[in-house]
């Protein structure tokens, strides 16, 4: 029979409003897979590689912002979680993760699928618990029913993150034939109220006073889930103050008109002196990751005098080598209690506006006349994407691609992309666990060997008939005949640019996936609507290009760039 402390693992996790569960087959687990299984509080997947299962977990988090739980097997099984529990930890997602293992007494005995797994996520977790393994007095039961409340509360907390139950069992793992799995409803439960983070009246007075010193204002977004009350309050102080804003395209500030969007392409002017004017006397950032390296580079070498962070709690980062002041409180009720508090320089404003009009003006004709490669395909693949949908971005070029030509406030489009860790290993599993959790249109933009490194994303019986995927395949890692480094070394091929010759029409027809292949512009522009409109069904266009062609693409797009009178 099922000990009943965890049986009421899952009863807990529902009336803590858990929704989705992940979960890999396995013995060990059995307790844990039954117990979930014949919840009917949960909507509980199967997916068979836990690697895979992880990121899709993630994705669904991501888009519910509620934690999803995660169940595997003792061994092995655990440690291919890793990758999406670390990109969990530094994207800051709730995830519940319950691994089942051999009792104490079995550990480093050779016994089979049995590794060390007490913390075994190390340093890349945000807490670690070991579930009793005795339940002969009633302190034991006390102790795992409050463990798995803390967990979940820990997993909710600012900053969200993965939590992980390590979860000891002894056999026997199955109920007898017959036998009921009964929930106690009367498990303890430890509810934590969310906190508003909001400013006080006497940091606001504060702030408002030492805002006055400036006027030169630049607020800088990182990474972060779409929110329509901060980007209310954004929008408001950006109106009062004339203060600039910045944000790559993972921020999810592109709805604001004013947003300058093209910094990754009018920083890499050459020009010092034009430079010189966009430097802010006030820096203000929140959010996590920036893509941006011509940005995060002009800032240190242009730094402000004055750097505010805005993070309610958690460690903060001096990714600009400029921090001077933590600011504890949500950017929401910063930018609201900030609201007309100073007037931004006008020719400050003028500078940083007028340098990414002409950005995007260049990107526009560039784009449209420069032929068959990369850049120009993600450009008019944008102009096609559908409103109010998801993009997801995989790492590597797609991304970059993606922040230099950026999105239009009228598209309204949430952006995702595992900038936590910004590998490659999940991007298809989270984008497949984002449009199971979504009913819009979800599409993913990725490279080639992003694509077939997660191929087992695919491989379940949950495929979303919203998802659809758009693979840029070169037959090679790409990216490193972009960048200085590789490019210019004799181990470029092979050792850098992996040159592969798979195409994804195989692994459409395995997972029932509609198919288009592209190799030219015209066929691109023919089949884009067709694609990604509601009525196609989960698929896959992939388009051809050219590595070598795409690098002296870039090249000249770059020279081009570096010609523009700014």
């Amino acid at each position: 029979m099922i000990i009943q402390p965890v049986v009421n693992v899952a009863e807990i996790c529902a009336q803590k409003g858990v929704k989705n569960v992940i979960l890999s087959p396995g013995s060990r687990c059995a307790p844990l897979t039954i117990a979930f299984a014949r919840h009917k509080a949960f909507l509980v997947r199967t997916v068979s590689d836990e690697r895979a299962a992880a990121f899709i977990a993630l994705g669904l988090a991501l888009t519910t912002g509620q934690p999803t739980v995660l169940i595997c097997t003792s061994g092995t099984a655990a440690l291919n979680y890793a990758p999406a529990v670390a990109e969990a930890f530094f994207q800051q997602v709730p995830l519940l993760i319950l691994t089942a293992d051999r009792p104490p007494e079995w550990i480093d005995q050779l016994d089979g699928q049995t590794i060390r797994q007490q913390n075994v996520f190390g340093q890349h977790i945000k807490s670690s618990y070991t579930f009793p393994v005795d339940f002969s007095t009633p302190d034991a039961v006390w102790h795992s029913e409050r463990m798995v409340s803390e967990a979940l509360n820990e997993a909710m907390a600012f900053p969200g993150g993965p939590v992980h139950i390590n979860v000891p069992l002894r056999e026997p793992f199955y109920p007898s034939p017959g036998e009921p799995v009964k929930f106690d409803n009367k498990v303890k439960i430890i509810a934590e109220e969310e906190s508003a983070y909001m400013m006080s009246p006497q940091l606001s007075l504060k702030l408002q006073e030492e805002i006055l010193r400036h006027r030169k204002v630049l607020v800088v977004a990182g990474q972060q889930t779409y929110d329509p009350h901060l980007l209310q309050s954004l929008h408001a102080f950006a109106e009062s103050t004339g203060a600039v804003i910045v944000g790559d395209v993972i921020s999810n500030i592109q709805e604001l008109p004013a947003v300058v969007r093209h910094q990754d392409v009018f920083l890499s002017c050459p020009n010092a002196e034009k430079l010189k004017q966009l430097q802010p006397d006030l820096l203000i950032t929140f959010g996590k990751s920036v893509i941006s390296k011509s940005l995060k580079l002009y800032l240190r070498n242009y730094k402000p005098n004055t750097h505010w962070h805005v993070q309610p709690a958690g460690q903060v980062a001096d990714t600009f080598q400029a921090l001077t002041k933590i600011i504890r409180c949500s950017a929401t009720s910063l930018f609201s209690g900030l609201t007309g508090s100073t007037k931004t320089d006008a020719a400050y404003v003028r500078a940083w506006r007028g340098m990414d009009k002409k950005a995007g003006n260049f990107l526009s004709a560039y784009t449209a006349d420069s032929g068959y490669h990369e850049l120009a395909v993600v450009a008019r693949f944008f102009k096609q994407l559908p409103h109010k949908s998801n993009l997801h971005l995989a790492n590597s070029m797609s991304v970059r691609y993606a922040n230099i030509l950026a999105l239009q406030p009228d598209q309204e489009v949430e952006v995702f992309a595992n900038r936590g860790t910004s590998g490659i290993d999940g991007s298809t599993s989270t984008a497949v666990g984002c449009a199971l959790a979504s009913s819009k249109i979800t599409t993913l933009l990725t490279g080639d060997l992003a694509f077939f490194y997660d191929r087992n994303g695919l491989w379940h019986n949950y495929l979303p008939q919203n998802l659809r995927i758009v693979l840029l395949n070169n037959h090679a890692g790409g990216i490193f005949r972009l960048i200085d480094g590789p490019r210019q070394q004799p181990e470029l091929e092979p050792f850098f640019e992996t040159e592969q010759a798979l195409n994804a029409e195989n692994t459409a027809r395995d997972f029932n996936l509609h198919y288009v292949a592209v190799r030219n512009i015209n066929e691109l522009e023919k089949a884009l609507p067709g694609f990604l409109s509601t009525d196609t069904g989960a698929g896959i266009m992939e388009i051809f290009t050219n590595s070598s062609s795409n690098a002296a693409a870039f090249d000249k797009y770059r020279q081009a760039v570096r010609s523009i009178e700014f």
